[in-house]
């Protein structure tokens, strides 16, 4: 049987302002057809003017946290690239907390090499970066990292190939027992088999289904290799939102959930049209179910 499909909004917190993004939670917090609302992870901007706004992301989520009620939360995805990952578990927690167990935990290993625009922020905070390989292997020990300190009440020590931790210990832990879901964000096949070891739900950027639906499947083989069922993942997909052609979105939404994809996140593009969660529910959500 197939999933019910669940409809989420994102709002990339680029070229906008904090109360415009506020707005739009605050209207999707009351709109019961969206059940998730996401924010990325970058500290400069990847698209539009390089110069223009841009806010961190946890500490944006915490203040979106504050001020919803019903909305799973979360972003789409945190760079493991920028934090380390005691601290970041610590963060993740602080969010929890504050949302009264509303947070999805997105992670993923970080921007490409190849994307100029997300690479140059790197720099410019003093972050290094290393090459992909590396960005993977960290990611697999952070997310064992970040679940032991959720979910583990002694101290322990971590000397692993990229993160050595002494006495690492996380209190108070998340509201969400045993831990908050950890979705996974990436294509690549390094990135999918991380996934299939810690992941609870597992997001791509939609525009190729085809491309899609074959990475699923990859997933599903890397799930049987250790032994996972490959249903106890689920399915996410971006996908990019048109006000003026919502039609072209309708479809893309119909070929995810035929092609399994359960959780569905709706890019909105800025400036955002007044009232644009309830255009969301009418226009895209209602006429997808």
């Amino acid at each position: 049987m197939r999933d019910t499909p669940r409809f989420g909004i994102m709002t990339a917190p680029m070229q906008v302002g904090y109360d415009d993004i506020a707005r739009v939670w605050r209207e999707a917090d009351a709109i019961p057809e969206i059940g998730h609302a996401w924010l990325f992870d970058h500290l400069m901007p990847i698209g539009g003017d390089p110069g223009g706004p841009i806010f961190e992301g946890w500490t944006l989520l915490s203040a979106l946290a504050a001020q919803t009620r019903r909305l799973r939360l979360g972003l789409l995805v945190t760079s493991n690239r920028f934090r380390p990952p005691a601290m970041l578990a610590k963060i993740a927690t602080t969010v929890d907390i504050v949302s009264g167990g509303r947070l999805d935990f997105g992670i993923g290993a970080g921007s490409r090499p190849s994307h100029p625009l997300a690479k140059r922020e790197y720099d410019a905070h003093g972050l290094p970066f290393h090459d992909a390989a590396q960005a993977v292997e960290s990611l697999a020990e952070a997310c064992t990292i970040i679940r032991r300190l959720w979910t583990e009440f002694e101290p322990f020590d971590v000397d692993d190939t990229h993160v050595q931790l002494t006495g690492a210990f996380g209190n108070p832990k998340p509201v969400q027992l045993p831990h908050p879901p950890i979705l996974i964000g990436g294509r690549s096949s390094a990135v999918l088999r991380v996934a299939a070891e810690h992941a609870g739900l597992w997001n791509i950027p939609g525009g190729d289904i085809d491309d899609a639906i074959r990475r699923s499947t990859l997933l599903d083989r890397y799930c049987g290799e250790i032994g996972r069922d490959p249903a106890s993942i689920v399915r996410s997909i971006h996908l990019p939102v048109s006000y003026d052609q919502p039609d072209a979105t309708r479809v893309a939404i119909a070929e995810a959930i035929d092609a399994g994809f359960s959780h569905i996140v709706l890019g909105l593009p800025s400036p955002y049209p007044a009232d644009v969660a309830r255009w969301v529910a009418d226009e895209l959500i209602r006429t997808s179910a």
